[in-house]
């Protein structure tokens, strides 16, 4: 093992204690109790304006990064959202305004995330939008750990973490 102290860059598999807080000072999302997020640098796993703040941080190394809407999440887009009449959703499922569902996309079979805005009368109304757009992120990170990705990491385009199954 070699004592040069490793930077994150590009294809550096990183280790990053975090914590995510809201305008408002909420704390939405923290590595703190468990383990440290790890992540292959580079290949957009995690969101644009916080992985190029990352460059050049070694272990040890803290900072506050604030991540403008544009380069975390997106703006809010008013086009995502839909009605949708009742008759689409079970009988017996519980509605509730707030409620995420997993919805199947007809023509991509992909499964997308939407959120219960309003339940009106005769339907309900879906934000499609990520859940944190048009939000300022502010990360607290701390450098936990960096080494070099593996080759079958870079092949698979991702970290291989302990415990963690594809």
């Amino acid at each position: 093992m070699s004592t040069e102290s490793l930077t994150v860059a590009d294809n550096m598999v990183v280790s990053m204690d975090y914590t995510l807080t809201l305008d408002n000072g909420e704390v939405i999302d923290s590595s703190e109790g468990g383990e440290p997020l790890e992540f292959l640098h580079g290949r957009g796993q995690i969101i644009p304006g916080l992985e190029k703040e990352l460059y050049g941080m070694q272990v040890g190394d803290a900072k506050k990064v604030t991540v403008s809407p544009a380069e975390g999440y997106g703006e809010s887009d008013d086009d995502a959202y839909q009605e949708y009449p009742l008759d689409v959703f079970p009988d017996d499922m519980e509605l509730t305004e707030g409620m995420g569902l997993h919805m199947r996309d007809t023509e991509s079979g992909q499964i997308i995330e939407a959120y219960i805005y309003e339940i009106r009368p005769d339907g309900v109304v879906l934000d499609f939008n990520h859940p944190l757009a048009g939000e300022t992120l502010y990360f607290d990170v701390k450098i936990a750990g960096v080494r070099h990705a593996t080759s079958e990491e870079l092949s698979h385009g991702h970290a291989h973490g302990a415990g963690h199954s594809h």
